[in-house]
């Protein structure tokens, strides 16, 4: 019985060793492929690059911002910091300093849209974001405002956002109930508010009923006339339409 439990006792210790052994080995494989990231702020992309090689890490060029303490052509901030721990491949994503801003922000509001982008990009400049309001007052297709404002100084990104302006608001209606009335009359009321006619489709006659051999459908009209009588409407009643929307007809 002693000696059974020896075995018992001996087996329980060696699948605790080997259970601790696993355990580091685990643990070294895991840390093994970590690396800690390097300090890339001030390098030259290709640096960067070679830095972050002899890592096993990837880096990327994310952004370009203008500076005016670190130089021209060199990392200025990266992502992660440096001495994170990461796995080896991991990408670590820079910004390359443009140096001080040499060029002068032109002013491009009052101008069309096409406009303003010619002159922004002539300076070797791009465009932002570009975003659209309707004004009573104003002109349609005029840049209102910019962003940053014209001759500004501290520009941190060598982009122009615009704001454009699309004119007043149209005008807009609820859409009547046309069906049931002839063709010819719903044109002239669509055209007096600055509507007009879509697609007409002219549908097939109704069917006569079984047994009423007398009753012979006329054959449907090549083309609709202003006599035809409508059956649906798109869009339909009650939606909210602005002037010159298109409304289609199927029409009997």
């Amino acid at each position: 019985m002693r000696k059974f439990f020896r075995m018992l006792l001996l087996a329980l210790v060696l699948m605790t060793v080997a259970l601790i052994s696993a355990l580091t080995a685990m643990q070294l494989a895991i840390h093994g492929r970590e690396v800690a990231i390097p300090k890339l702020v001030g390098l030259s992309p290709s640096d960067a690059e070679r830095a972050g090689a002899a890592s096993g890490l990837q880096v990327i060029i994310e952004r370009q911002f203008y500076s005016p303490t670190i130089p021209e052509g060199k990392i200025m901030t990266q992502m992660p910091l440096p001495g994170t721990k990461v796995r080896r491949g991991w990408s670590v994503r820079v910004a390359q300093s443009l140096g001080p801003l040499r060029i002068a922000i032109p002013d491009v509001t009052g101008g069309s849209e096409r406009i303003a982008e010619l002159n922004i990009r002539r300076r070797s400049l791009t465009i932002g974001s570009v975003a659209h309001i309707n004004l009573p007052d104003a002109t349609a297709d005029r840049v209102i405002s910019q962003s940053p404002l014209p001759n500004a100084t501290g520009v941190a990104a060598p982009k122009i956002n615009l704001l454009i302006s699309d004119g007043p608001d149209p005008l807009t209606y609820v859409m009547p109930n046309l069906t049931g009335q002839p063709l010819g009359s719903a044109t002239l009321a669509l055209q007096d508010v600055g509507m007009r006619v879509g697609k007409v489709t002219v549908l097939p006659p109704l069917s006569p009923p079984q047994g009423d051999e007398q009753a012979q459908p006329a054959a449907a009209p090549a083309e609709p006339s202003a006599a035809s009588m409508i059956v649906t409407q798109t869009p339909a009643p009650g939606q909210k339409i602005t002037a010159g929307t298109a409304i289609n007809f199927e029409v009997r």
